[in-house]
């Protein structure tokens, strides 16, 4: 009992003959390698088939789980509506799930439902094991924009609900991989499209769940995948277990990727607990960290976990007595940075110095960072063990009469309009010239590209 396997497939209509309609035929190894997935399938017969749709119900900050005993749905969004599904839920195994899940006040539920029809990302793959399976029931999960592992701990949770109800289950990871393999594809080409491909179908073909956390989410924007999120919660659903893979086909012709796997578990390994590898993971960075760095954390937690504001005369003895001298005469603003699992967490910071010390200046910008970024919800003390935070001090700023005078990796830009201001860091993921640097500074600022507007860059020291 538990996941008996689960599968890597992707969901393209093009691949159901009534929708493809002869165009099929271009990509007969995934169709070929689909059917086998099915029949295994139908050789397990399982209770409950679990699967994650990038195209079910999406909140950036929210899974949703579908609700109610059952859903129908068609193909005619896609010329083919004859192609008709009437699918139940296994609601026992839901219900099962929003419990432990409200219980620790994880963001995953049942609420916001948009569409309660089937999406296609659910229908493609059903659509080949209904040909050869008719029993079972479903559970339907979206994906959402919190982390990577945010996700894969969905996928333990998921896990541990199958395990107490005693399922006999299957897991399906509905996603195409890049969407941007070809010029001549429906979207076009990026070079991160074949490297996403490339580096996806190793990673799963060894089974390497862990390097799933790998992928930045700026590479994984350029490269247009579909269905990361949606493997890395089948991975959670195998946490500490080890898996044997099947690579079975992966197809580019049509400047899609669509890749397919199977994987068995194969015992339990406690080398392959990834959640805890990376709690240890940021453990060490943080122990590594510099004075700058670990002030802010002392910070950060004192509020988060008591709500006290640390003062300057209340630092560890520990702390203070290895934060260099300047920390305390010195005058600077300050940005704190706080990340979790690579995605931006809370960023908040001063242009100029506001207090008497850089070093009030990092205990004020850490709790701002952590709990006043309207941009987030307040960190909570159960993320703090999966945190990484930097601290940048700005120079001076020194005004500049034309954007070449800037250098994306070497200054911080600020855009000023009237009582309209605008700041960008320097050495950002994703910001690779000045003119996209500006952009951003500017949007941040609410200055249109119509305003007249003045420039000014800095130089920041970071410290991580």
């Amino acid at each position: 009992m538990g996941i008996l396997a689960g599968f890597m497939v992707p969901h393209p209509p093009l691949i159901v003959p009534e929708v493809g309609r002869g165009g099929e035929e271009q990509i007969q190894e995934t169709t070929d390698a689909y059917d086998r997935v099915a029949r295994e399938i139908a050789g397990i017969k399982p209770d409950t088939i679990i699967i994650t749709s990038p195209h079910a119900t999406m909140y950036s900050d929210y899974f949703h789980i579908s609700p109610g005993v059952g859903a129908v749905g068609d193909l005619g969004d896609f010329r083919a509506p004859k192609v008709t599904f009437d699918e139940k839920y296994d609601y026992e195994l839901v219900n099962e799930l929003t419990d432990a899940l409200l219980e620790d006040d994880f963001p995953a539920g049942l609420e916001g439902e948009k569409k309660k029809q089937l999406d296609h990302g659910t229908m493609v793959p059903l659509y080949f094991i209904r040909k050869y399976y008719k029993g079972g029931k479903i559970v339907r999960i979206g994906l959402s924009g919190l982390s990577l592992l945010d996700h894969y701990k969905l996928g333990i949770y998921i896990k541990e609900a199958v395990n107490k109800l005693g399922r006999n289950a299957v897991f399906v990871a509905s996603g195409d991989l890049s969407h941007k393999l070809k010029a001549h594809g429906p979207y076009g080409f990026a070079p991160e499209g074949p490297v996403y491909d490339e580096r996806i179908m190793d990673v799963m073909g060894r089974g390497a769940f862990g390097e799933l956390f790998d992928f930045g989410d700026d590479f994984c924007d350029k490269a247009a995948e579909c269905g990361h999120r949606s493997f890395v919660i089948m991975a959670g659903a195998f946490d500490g277990m080890a898996v044997r893979v099947n690579k079975y086909s992966h197809q580019d012709v049509t400047g899609v990727g669509y890749g397919i796997c199977s994987f068995y578990p194969d015992g339990d390994d406690e080398a392959r607990h990834f959640l805890d590898k990376k709690k240890m993971e940021a453990l060490r960075m943080r122990e590594g960290s510099d004075g700058y760095v670990k002030l802010a954390w002392a910070s950060l937690e004192s509020y988060v976990r008591s709500r006290k504001k640390l003062k300057v005369r209340d630092i560890p003895a520990e702390l203070s007595e290895n934060l260099p001298d300047e920390i305390f005469s010195r005058k600077a603003g300050a940005f704190v940075s706080i990340h979790k699992n690579g995605q931006l967490r809370g960023c908040i910071g001063t242009i100029a110095p506001t207090k008497d010390s850089v070093a009030e200046e990092i205990i004020q910008n850490a709790i701002s960072a952590s709990t006043r970024d309207p941009r987030f919800d307040p960190v909570t003390e159960d993320e703090l063990d999966m945190l990484e935070v930097n601290v940048d001090i700005l120079g001076e700023p020194e005004d500049i009469e034309s954007i070449k005078q800037l250098d994306v990796k070497k200054y911080g830009v600020i855009v000023t309009s009237g009582y309209k201001r605008g700041l960008l860091l320097p050495d950002l993921e994703g910001v690779d010239d000045p003119k996209t640097q500006v952009s951003i500074a500017m949007r941040k600022g609410g200055i249109l590209p119509s305003d007249k507007y003045s420039l000014q860059r800095f130089e920041v020291v970071r410290h991580k």
